[in-house]
């Protein structure tokens, strides 16, 4: 399969080394030569520097789309428009304003996209997704994600201020680099019915017009609350989640991917003076699990859509869910009022 690969920064080299590791070779890469990683593992592909001229010539099946934030829907939009399977690193967009017609060249066109919320493919929250729907914590009420890393550490190669993720420009800004959290609470919870956001720019971090915390609040059509804590100046650096339902708890940690699972009789209700103890089950993830297990899952199932063998798991419409979520917290700090959605 030929594949064109747009943007080869940090994540964008990842993509490249992946697809050569299962066994895709005819590789095109798509520069702006804005990066600042050196090329030597670039030697022996192909570039280009117009993304409308490699199409042409070099008629590609499929595209990945890792450059900067803000310029993703200047590439998206002609490939979809050639009716190429499209991956598209999250988040698919700064705003909103061209995911609609994005979807519907797409659907016009009958190219597949896959949005790159590389979290979906966890072994341990897709556990947690399924205790949840099986009713192992009961109803869930509650939840919270806490996200905090340090910005200047992500790229030690490279002046964190120059980052895309510090600048407004490339559509950076906590919210929106850190948004994976947006979309696995949609993955495990359901919609999201409301928002709320306190955010801004309170650390010494020099950062380009954008925020580097966020408490998000939300509200879950089916009941739950909760929220997601984000921040650029943690150390060391901590992802974790907590579920609280009716019938249990559920805490995963990002750092060594244990999921616990802590079950409880349902006791609503109940005056009993000697509560019951709760059942504990702990999920480690499986030998020889890395991060980059996750990315090569994702590649995986990307070449499965492009070739037409499954439909993406996380599709355009979740990545546009994501978006409007993050936009809306921006909004919600703007306006000081909370954000509702139709679900």
């Amino acid at each position: 399969m030929k594949i064109i690969i747009a943007g080869l920064g940090s994540i964008g080299r990842r993509h490249l080394r992946n697809l050569v590791t299962l066994g895709e070779k005819d590789l095109v890469l798509f520069r702006t030569n804005q990066a600042t990683l050196p090329d030597d593992e670039l030697a022996g592909f192909p570039v280009e520097t117009d993304f409308e001229t490699a199409i042409r010539k070099h008629k590609p099946e499929a595209v990945i789309i890792s450059n900067p934030t803000s310029r993703h829907m200047e590439l998206a939009i002609p490939a979809a428009q050639a009716g190429l399977a499209l991956f598209m690193e999250k988040p698919i967009a700064d705003n909103l304003d061209r995911t609609a017609e994005l979807g519907e060249i797409a659907a016009k066109s009958g190219s597949k996209i896959l949005v790159g919320f590389q979290f979906r493919y966890h072994p341990t929250l897709n556990k947690a997704r399924e205790i949840i729907t099986s009713g192992g914590i009961g109803c869930p009420l509650s939840v919270h994600a806490h996200w905090g890393e340090y910005l200047p550490n992500w790229h030690p190669w490279e002046d964190y201020r120059q980052s895309y993720a510090a600048r407004e420009d490339l559509g950076g800004g906590v919210i929106l680099t850190l948004t994976h959290p947006l979309d696995y609470l949609r993955f495990l919870l359901g919609e999201v019915s409301s928002l709320w956001s306190i955010n801004g720019h309170i650390s010494p971090l020099d950062l380009a017009g954008v925020e580097d915390v966020a408490e998000i609040g939300l509200m879950f059509s089916r009941g739950a609350t909760g929220g997601v804590h984000l921040n650029y100046f943690q150390r060391p650096p901590v992802h974790r989640l907590e579920i609280i339902g009716t019938g249990g708890t559920l805490n995963w940690d990002n750092a060594d991917g244990l999921l616990t699972h802590y079950a409880m009789p349902d006791e609503f209700g109940s005056i009993s003076s000697r509560p019951a103890l709760p059942v504990v089950k702990q999920y480690p993830i499986p030998a020889g699990f890395e991060r980059n297990t996750l990315f090569l899952a994702q590649t995986q199932h990307f070449l499965k859509v492009a070739r037409g063998e499954s439909d993406p798991i996380c599709t355009l419409e979740d990545g546009i869910r994501a978006l409007e979520l993050a936009r809306a917290a921006l909004e919600s700090q703007k306006t000081g009022l909370r954000q509702e959605f139709k679900v």
